[in-house]
């Protein structure tokens, strides 16, 4: 009996210990500057990617990143490809109809871009205009909600460096975007001194949500925890503000 309750003990905590140590895939759209893309050798880089690892190393999993294009984001988690996105996606009703979600672990508002010369006084002023966003986005459903419904012609991409290069090209008046990502990317390149944030910052929660949470497969309680556990303990070691400091100038963690 002795022999059997210790090969029970042994059994147990090399169990612990794998679940301590194995992969956590985690799914990234590296297209979305500065919270998730590529460096020049093609290695993920960014906020997203930089929290991601730290939350690893806090809960001693071993990040293995996953691409995917963002309107698959979720039916590959149910497909169980990965098993958490974290990619500044957006905590909504709708998608917690499907998934659940951790925390946020930062919130920042989005707003219109628009061409300098496009005079702007709410939405049913640039009727006819053309708006690219990023499909299956919070600000796909934004631009839907608020902007077709004044006659904004609304053109879906996959990604969203695709809807900068059809501005760019000339093919579309602007775009609706987290703050931060077009401030921090297309703003700041040759020929964003063009355009120009026009109208109030876009918290909507109808739209936007609560904040960029981490989604992961319902009926994860305990790596739900964990992660939460997680973002707290590197919000409150140093590790977050570190993260945060590089990219930005101010917390993002937000409101």
């Amino acid at each position: 009996m002795k022999k059997l309750l210790l090969a029970a003990a042994i059994s147990a905590l090399c169990a612990s210990a794998f679940a301590q140590g194995k992969d956590l895939k985690v799914a990234i759209d590296p297209t979305y500057e500065p919270f998730t893309f590529k460096t020049a050798d093609g290695k993920p880089t960014g906020f997203d990617v930089d929290i991601a690892s730290a939350l690893c190393e806090q809960i001693k999993r071993k990040c293995v990143f996953v691409e995917q294009a963002w309107d698959g984001m979720i039916p590959g988690l149910l497909a169980k490809k990965y098993d958490v996105i974290i990619s500044s996606m957006s905590i909504t009703e709708e998608r917690l109809k499907q998934v659940d979600f951790t925390d946020k672990y930062y919130n920042t508002p989005s707003k219109i871009v628009l061409k300098k010369d496009i005079k702007f006084d709410g939405p049913a002023s640039i009727k006819g205009k053309k708006i690219g966003v990023l499909k299956a986005s919070t600000q796909e459903k934004y631009a839907q909600g608020e902007l077709k419904t004044k006659g904004v012609e609304i053109v879906s991409y996959d990604a969203q460096d695709q809807v900068y290069l059809d501005i760019k090209a000339g093919r579309l008046d602007g775009t609706v975007a987290d703050t931060l990502e077009v401030g921090g990317g297309f703003l700041s390149k040759p020929g964003g001194e063009n355009y120009q944030f026009v109208g109030p910052e876009l918290y909507i929660p109808k739209y936007f949500g609560t904040g960029a949470g981490i989604a992961l497969r319902k009926g994860q309680a305990d790596l739900k925890k964990e992660l939460n556990a997680g973002i707290k303990a590197i919000r409150g070691n140093g590790k977050y503000k570190a993260i945060n400091d590089k990219y930005f100038k101010f917390d993002v963690y937000g409101k």
